[in-house]
């Protein structure tokens, strides 16, 4: 909530005004185009024009670059759900079957670190921010039922990724976006419960053991009253 405040409160403010001019002779336009930067002063008051320098021009695309570069690209894969790669409105959403996980725990859990059987995950990410949620079967469909996701460090959906300290990639591919934030979750390193509360039935120290050597029992899982289809709007 204080980002968003932040960036409710922020108030954007005009610097300069760039205006393009083109050659045209006897209505027909020439090949002569020319460019002209106009400061604008704190009164919001147009200043006298200057010529655009290369230099100029040359860093206005090196930043429009950087902010476009964490737009993800390539094949979309089969798994992903929901996808909006439109700048300041990223989500995606996506899932994994159930299977196998290495899993890592804070000493104080006294749960050694290992590798634990896991129930189908949906993670939804979007601006920055990660939620992950729990179902049953192999693959949901948009009236599959949502349940809270087994895990410490969540509370509700919402992940805290404590220590993660993945470096992002600079230029990936879809692929590339789902294992990054796959790794921020599952490499962080396990440490509480979200909220202070079990999202299973059962202590939830119980129920990550007993997963180690057995499948994961499904009727441990805490409906979220939530469907698939509730999620992908």
């Amino acid at each position: 909530m204080n980002e968003l405040t932040n960036q409710i409160r922020q108030i954007m403010v005009p610097k300069a005004a760039l205006i393009a001019y083109e050659c045209r002779n006897n209505n027909y336009s020439c090949s002569q185009n020319y460019l002209e930067l106009h400061p604008i002063n704190e009164k919001g008051r147009m200043g006298a024009g200057i010529p655009v320098t290369y230099d100029f021009m040359n860093s206005l695309v090196e930043s429009y670059t950087e902010s476009m570069n964490g737009i993800p690209h390539g094949r979309v894969p089969s798994n992903m759900l929901w996808c909006d790669t439109r700048k300041g409105h990223e989500r995606y959403v996506w899932y994994n079957p159930p299977q196998k996980r290495k899993m890592y725990f804070k000493e104080s859990l006294n749960i050694p670190d290992g590798s634990f059987n896991v129930p189908g995950v949906i993670y939804v990410v979007e601006r920055g921010h990660m939620n992950i949620h729990a179902f049953k079967g192999k693959a949901p469909e948009e009236k599959t039922e949502l349940y809270l996701a087994p895990f410490f460090n969540v509370t509700d959906s919402s992940v805290c990724l404590g220590n993660s300290s993945l470096e992002k990639p600079q230029d990936m591919d879809f692929h590339g976006l789902q294992e990054y934030w796959e790794k921020r979750f599952w490499l962080s390193e396990f440490s509480h419960l979200g909220g202070s509360r079990n999202p299973t039935r059962n202590n939830l120290v119980s129920v990550t053991e007993q997963a180690r050597n057995h499948p994961f029992d499904y009727s441990e899982l805490q409906s979220s009253g939530l469907q698939l289809k509730d999620i992908l709007q």
